[in-house]
């Protein structure tokens, strides 16, 4: 399912087959004291080639994934002083303005971007680029992140940066990445995630922003397996809107 692991003519015939694109962004940022500043780039790659490879499984749904960039817009991790690579709002839609482009120049149709990261804000960029470009969907879907976590967890254990929800799949997923000794208990506010000029160091001196107490493996398992089959869904869900528009992608 990984586009990077293809050949040319490969990707050429998948293009032309109506396959579905699918974009993970993701980003370098502090995650608190106990994990890796890789851990949204990871979770946004390796979600996304675990749904696609179910969705082809389940629904015969055919799927290619971009490796997920590991840069972008940052600057609310910007006062911890170290762990990130921030890039402006304008050179980051201007790169996907370009991986846009290039997929769309090898008959790509039906574009799926899966934002890693809350700051990355690239529908403005996408409507404007789709308008000159005929018979392309692309598609950003809501993130089932909270939705699970109330289902799992519940609504009033508090998950914001770094928590327990990160915590967990990473105690499941790779355990060797995680500084169990730095997984302390946390004074943090809830910020207001919209403000365009948050700072999170101003919310919590350790980078967590939630309850890291129900961490755990076994809830990691939970959140993992059910995180894969709802993307699994998404991917299907898309495909059933679009397969019969976009019906002919042959390029001419």
């Amino acid at each position: 399912m990984e586009f990077g692991k293809r050949t040319y003519p490969e990707i050429k015939d998948a293009a032309q087959s109506n396959w579905i694109i699918i974009i993970p962004t993701g980003c370098t940022e502090q995650q608190g004291l106990h994990l890796p500043v890789d851990f949204d780039t990871w979770l946004a790659d390796n979600l996304c080639i675990s749904a696609s490879a179910l969705a082809a499984e389940r629904f015969n749904v055919d799927s290619l994934v971009l490796p997920a960039m590991p840069f972008g817009p940052t600057p609310e991790h910007l006062g911890f002083g170290s762990g990130y690579i921030n890039i402006s709002q304008e050179l980051h839609e201007s790169i996907y303005r370009e991986v846009l482009q290039s997929l769309t120049d090898q008959c790509f149709k039906r574009i799926l971007i899966w934002q890693g990261c809350g700051q990355h804000q690239l529908a403005p960029m996408t409507e404007r680029f789709i308008q000159n470009v005929p018979d392309v969907n692309v598609f950003f879907p809501e993130s089932p992140f909270q939705r699970l976590w109330n289902k799992l967890v519940g609504p009033d254990v508090p998950d914001g940066h770094a928590a327990s929800f990160a915590t967990s799949l990473s105690l499941y997923l790779r355990p060797e990445s995680v500084r169990y000794d730095q997984i302390k208990t946390n004074e943090f506010t809830m910020p207001d995630w919209s403000n365009p000029n948050l700072d999170v160091s101003k919310h919590t001196q350790s980078g967590t922003i939630g309850d890291l107490s129900v961490a755990s493996a076994e809830l990691g398992k939970q959140l993992w397996e059910s995180l894969v089959v709802e993307c699994s869904q998404i991917i299907f869900d898309y495909d059933q809107r679009t397969k019969r528009v976009l019906h002919n992608p042959r390029c001419t």
